[in-house]
């Protein structure tokens, strides 16, 4: 793929609010009419295919808060306060690991936050555990980390290695000073690079930098500085965000306005522009789509290229087919036709389990037609095309028939160069990929002027 180049006025024309898609139905349709034996009879029809186990467990601590955050967080320097959370999360799992079938392997762990290093390396060690005494994982298993390099030690890389993860995706969003203490995260280069250098010794076999475009006082200049120190580090891949700015979802925002010191939207634009051009400009990386980028030779690229990447809600995978079984509060599963939320608020989560309740908060059950574009939308996001005659096989329908109304809907993106239609495909061109979600918007039945408001916006 050669270096893309960022057309400004279609970002200007696309740029509205839409979901992520990493699920469909997005979480706005979920619901709290759907109770949990509705639920557990689903994970029972599921445990008839011995298909791959995810599991994911939502640590939520941080010692101090982010000002951009939009995470599901339990703000505290109380360390202590970990020792519960351990207890209830094994209560979880001795709740869930009997309903499913023993011969079935775990190939993708993830712990996500929060800061899942605000435990410590013998917490670390102790959680690592409880899930391997109840699960049984593949031996070549993905697992991966959300990290913060400001409170972490050695020891905590080597336990995370101890219990089985590979992969480390570390927090940096600036390296910039002045837009470090903006946003409440002070993490000097120095910090990064002796983290990163840890990394590589214990072994981890690839690291993702997650930066963030969008934030007060970041100019092309600045942020051109920061992607030339992200480069010296080297990551296998990227995920850059555009700051989605919340206030009245996440009040702690409202300080980021202060000073009038967030870009302009022609600014935030120019950012996206340097961002995608730079990081293709001579293949040093492969643009996933939405936010990623990955090395030409990074599983997440050769998966693209051979057609097998899947998206879940951890954003871009490469293990495909399997259940998520995710565990902690607010965290989401997903199984044979269902989704199912935890309770979202750390006392009530206790509270379902300590009265040895299920957690659950609100779920939803797929339609028929809800697997069909469900379906649908991945295959598009992540092959960046629709294959008709596959797309029938698969879901056994006439696709074109099926869609008829939505392909036709597409002619405005055909006339600007982001799709183009074949007798047998739609093809999501190199310009396209930038503008992914708002393709995938038009397969989305639920999608309303009004509901959409409630997302981010696309690019």
């Amino acid at each position: 793929m050669s270096a893309l180049k960022v057309n400004l006025e279609l970002v200007k024309k696309y740029n509205v609010p839409g979901p992520r898609y990493t699920s469909y139905p997005p979480v706005p349709q979920f619901t709290d009419k759907v109770l949990w034996p509705e639920v557990a009879a689903r994970i029972a029809k599921a445990q008839g295919a011995e298909r791959g186990l995810s599991l994911y467990f939502h640590l939520p601590f941080c010692e101090s808060l982010c000002w951009y955050c939009g995470c599901t967080t339990v703000i505290t320097t109380q360390h202590n306060k970990a020792t519960a959370y351990l207890k209830h999360l094994e209560r979880e799992m001795d709740q869930i690991a009997p309903l499913i079938n023993p011969k079935r392997q775990v190939v993708q762990l993830h712990f996500g936050g929060g800061t899942p290093t605000f435990l410590s390396p013998s917490e670390i060690r102790q959680l690592g555990k409880m899930i391997h005494d109840r699960f049984t994982f593949a031996p070549e298993a993905e697992a991966g980390v959300e990290i913060d390099p400001r409170r972490l030690t050695r020891d905590h890389l080597t336990a995370l290695r101890e219990i089985g993860f590979n992969r480390v995706s570390l927090g940096v969003q600036d390296f910039n000073p002045k837009v470090q203490e903006a946003v409440h995260r002070i993490q000097p280069l120095e910090q990064v690079t002796q983290v990163v250098k840890w990394i590589r010794e214990e072994g981890f076999k690839s690291l993702n930098i997650d930066l963030i475009y969008g934030l007060p006082y970041q100019t092309v200049e600045t942020f051109t500085k920061t992607l030339d120190q992200v480069l010296e580090l080297a990551p296998d891949r990227l995920a850059i965000f555009s700051y989605a700015h919340v206030p009245w979802v996440k009040p702690a925002q409202k300080i980021l306005e202060k000073e009038s010191a967030l870009p302009s939207a022609e600014t935030k634009l120019d950012i996206l522009k340097l961002i995608i051009e730079k990081l293709t400009d001579k293949e040093r990386y492969v643009y996933i789509g939405m936010d990623h980028f990955a090395r030409p030779d990074d599983e997440l690229a050769v998966a693209q290229r051979n057609k097998t990447l899947q998206r879940n809600f951890q954003g871009y995978s490469t293990r495909g087919g399997a259940d998520i079984y995710a565990f902690g509060m607010s965290s989401i599963s997903q199984a044979d036709g269902v989704y199912w939320q935890n309770q979202k608020e750390l006392p009530a989560y206790y509270a379902a389990l300590d009265a040895d309740r299920v957690p659950l908060a609100r779920a939803y059950v797929l339609s028929k037609d809800d697997e069909i574009r469900r379906t649908t939308i991945m295959r598009l996001m992540c092959d960046m095309e629709l294959n008709y005659p596959k797309m029938s096989a698969a879901l056994g329908i006439d696709f074109r028939a099926y869609f008829a109304n939505e392909l036709t809907s597409m002619a405005d993106l055909e006339a600007d160069g982001l799709v183009k239609h074949h007798a047998h495909s739609l093809e999501v061109t190199e310009a396209g990929r930038l503008f992914i979600r708002n393709i995938a918007m038009r397969f989305d039945q639920y999608l309303t002027a009004e509901g959409q408001k409630r997302f981010s916006r696309t690019i």
